[in-house]
């Protein structure tokens, strides 16, 4: 989360899966008037996290990597020549994880959906929260 500066009272936030998941979480604007949006990810995006990106603690499953963090090439982090919307596509995971998770920020380029502005003072969030 970026907030206002002396200069502005705008707020930028994000719930990002682009370095992964672990746990659902929502943060929500309290105030800041009706162009405020809950930025989340209120769903357990583990259960359906590819093989090659499974974190596991004492044999459970207990994060995701992104497809970036998982294979560490440009195409999926878009860096180097894939550092443009045009070239940065996201991979099946990442489909998924914007279905199911369309509040979030889900790749290095998604600023059309998962960024969020607002001018609220406070902001709640929530680990787990029901969906």
């Amino acid at each position: 989360m970026t907030l206002g500066t002396s200069k502005s009272a705008l707020h930028y936030y994000y719930e990002s899966l682009v370095d992964g998941f672990n746990v659902p979480v929502s943060m929500m604007p309290v105030g800041g008037g009706v162009a405020c949006r809950i930025a989340a990810c209120e769903t357990d995006l583990n259960v359906c996290c590819p093989s090659t990106s499974v974190v596991k603690r004492q044999g459970k499953v207990a994060g995701c990597k992104s497809a970036c963090l998982a294979a560490k090439t440009d195409r999926y982090c878009c860096t180097g020549e894939c550092a443009n919307p045009k070239s940065c596509k996201l991979t099946i995971f990442g489909h998924l994880s914007k279905v199911i998770c369309p509040k979030a920020y889900s790749f290095a380029l998604d600023d059309a959906s998962g960024l969020k502005t607002c001018k609220a003072s406070r902001y709640v969030i929530t680990f787990c929260p029901p969906n």
